[in-house]
């Protein structure tokens, strides 16, 4: 089972003036420790399940292209992009340029969005679920054309490009995962699509993966091919045995990888330490 560091709280003792040389280092000390891959989220502000909505929030991106500067063999992606964040052929060169940059390490984490708020108080268009999801297909559609070589016109419903010409372009694909776990249409998504899904640790996360299953026997895809991952809290109160019970639960199921995000703890080095002791015990 592999553990990945998803950061979506950026509150730390050290404050905002020193987020720079907190975050090298706490990106630096993960890679050491084990862990395999490094994500963040994609917000504008932050999001209720993990702190207020005024603490510190930063650009998806950015971040990342400066985490690729500090690190040297972690994979590196959104958990997830909202698809109505960004044009869909700015989302592909996001990440073909992060993957240069990377050494060939970045991947895509996409999903259709669910921040009414953050989304209307930026100014950002926020359609209905139906949309959303036909925006996300269609984005992910544009993607791979782009990341394929083809030049090609693409004419879809909602997009429409004259030119998907990606430059520079890669040999390497980067992997495509999509975030959720609605069971009509997002999971139906992944079959067709990805090479990793993304569903949160609950009780239900077990269905979720037959569902998919279902999918992937009715598109014809292999189930096997595709990744299995969960995403997964780290509170003060717990320990890493606490955390490795959690995990090896999810490892049961079929997950393979889990992305841990710690909350209410302000001294990174603790959660690395606590992550590391995790993969200790989980062997």
């Amino acid at each position: 089972m592999e553990l990945g560091l998803h950061i979506a709280d950026f509150s730390w003792d050290d404050g905002p003036a020193s987020f720079a040389p907190t975050l090298a280092r706490h990106v630096r000390s993960a890679e050491q420790a084990g862990i395999t891959r490094i994500t963040v989220m994609d917000h504008f502000w932050q999001i209720p399940a993990v702190g207020p909505l005024y603490a510190e929030m930063y650009e998806a991106y950015t971040t990342l292209g400066f985490i690729a500067a500090h690190t040297e063999s972690v994979r590196l992606h959104t958990l997830v992009t909202g698809v109505i964040y960004r044009e869909p052929a700015l989302v592909a060169k996001a990440v073909t340029t992060l993957d240069v940059l990377s050494g060939g390490r970045a991947g895509l984490g996409i999903g259709a969005a669910w921040n009414a708020h953050e989304s209307m108080g930026l100014g950002f268009r926020f359609p209905p679920a139906r949309e959303r999801l036909e925006r996300l297909e269609e984005a992910i559609q544009i993607c791979l054309q782009m990341w394929s070589g083809s030049e090609d016109p693409y004419s879809g419903s909602h997009y429409h490009l004259e030119m998907t010409l990606d430059s520079p372009g890669r040999a390497r694909r980067p992997p495509l995962m999509i975030g959720g776990g609605g069971e009509k249409r997002t999971l139906r998504l992944v079959a067709k699509y990805a090479d990793a899904c993304n569903i949160g640790a609950s009780d239900v996360a077990g269905h979720k993966l037959e569902v998919l299953r279902a999918h992937c026997d009715a598109v014809g895809r292999d189930y096997a091919q595709i990744e299995k991952t969960t995403t997964m809290t780290l509170d003060p109160k717990e320990t890493s045995a606490d955390l490795a019970r959690r995990v090896d639960e999810m490892r049961q199921l079929g997950f393979t990888t889990a992305y841990v995000f710690a909350r209410g703890i302000p001294d990174p080095p603790r959660i690395i330490d606590t992550l590391a002791q995790t993969l200790d015990e989980l062997g």
